[in-house]
């Protein structure tokens, strides 16, 4: 009977160790095919520097798709940013609790040696970025059919669903409910208005490029550039950009800001979720890293609180 329970006994835990096995082989197989997504979309490559043709032709196939281009700007030489929504963005940006921030889509247009290169936020990790109830891949497939698509990037791995939707660049920094309080107003109305009048005036260097209002949330998306102000280089475009988009293929698409206008309440992203979203792999320290741009988060803050009408010393 010793002998006998003995053996069942080394059966039972051979068995044990074999279910043990398969089962952490068949969890990292299922790991490994869980789909990664990347911020952006490079569409295509043109062999010209014309940088003006290019843009034209670009709006009008959107304009042709059914996109409206809500705005544009050059943040800097051999740049430009062109954004776009359209009817079914503004839909599923209504349905979504905060899907304002994705009710526009973004496309770059940056000449690059002797190329332009063509790209465009990635609307599928932006919409699992931004808790979207959808994942936008229809909008995803329209731009690539509109656009072209040679491959997504900004990210070796990239993402996952899940990863996207708790986001945080490390521990204990800011996610997406976060919310960066620039200003605050009696109403919609009233803030649209002094939010408007400290963006003509350029306060804090910051400066409108587009508008899109979500009436039946009463909420509103503003599109600002930022440039370099009194107080500092450290809250620019220009100046974040050449410190962290210093690869061959630019992720220019990451512009613009945005500051979002609810109820009377001014808000943004917080920078160190707003720029990590869109450079997931840069590194902490070193060069090209959050490090060089360490002095931005509280730059951004103070020009967009100037922009929003706001006083940074409140």
């Amino acid at each position: 009977m010793k002998k006998t329970s003995t053996r069942f006994s080394i059966v039972a835990l051979f068995i044990s160790w074999t279910v043990l096995l398969y089962s952490s082989l068949y969890s990292g197989l299922a790991l490994s095919a869980e789909t990664h997504f990347k911020p952006f979309v490079l569409a295509q490559t043109l062999p010209s520097t014309d940088i003006k043709k290019a843009t034209q032709d670009i709006k009008a196939k959107l304009t042709q798709a059914g996109f409206e281009v809500v705005g544009e700007y050059t943040p800097y030489a051999n740049t430009h940013i062109v954004i776009i929504t359209n009817p079914t963005l503004r839909n599923y940006a209504t349905q979504s609790e905060n899907g304002v921030y994705g009710v526009i889509q973004r496309v770059s247009i940056t000449v690059v040696g002797n190329e332009t290169q063509v790209a465009f936020t990635n609307p599928t990790y932006m919409a699992h970025a931004y808790r979207f109830k959808t994942d936008l891949a229809d909008i995803t497939q329209a731009l690539k059919t509109t656009l072209g698509f040679i491959k997504e990037y900004g990210s070796d791995k990239g993402l996952t669903k899940d990863e996207l939707r708790e986001y945080q660049y490390k521990m204990f920094m800011p996610d997406f409910t976060d919310k960066l309080e620039l200003a605050e107003y009696e109403n919609q109305q009233e803030a649209l208005k002094k939010v408007n009048k400290a963006l003509a005036k350029n306060e804090g260097g910051v400066s409108k490029i587009y508008q899109v209002d979500l009436k039946d949330k009463n909420e509103t998306i503003i599109g600002v550039q930022l440039k370099k102000n009194i107080f500092s280089d450290c809250s620019s475009d220009q100046y974040i950009m050449s410190q962290i988009d210093f690869k061959k293929i630019k992720s220019s698409a990451h512009l613009p800001y945005e500051l979002i206008i609810k109820d009377g309440n001014v808000y943004a992203l917080f920078a160190e979720f707003r720029i990590a979203i869109s450079f997931p792999d840069l590194s902490m320290m070193g060069s090209n890293s959050f490090m060089s741009i360490m002095c931005a988060p509280g730059s951004i803050q103070k020009a967009l609180t100037l922009g929003a009408g706001g006083n940074p010393d409140d």
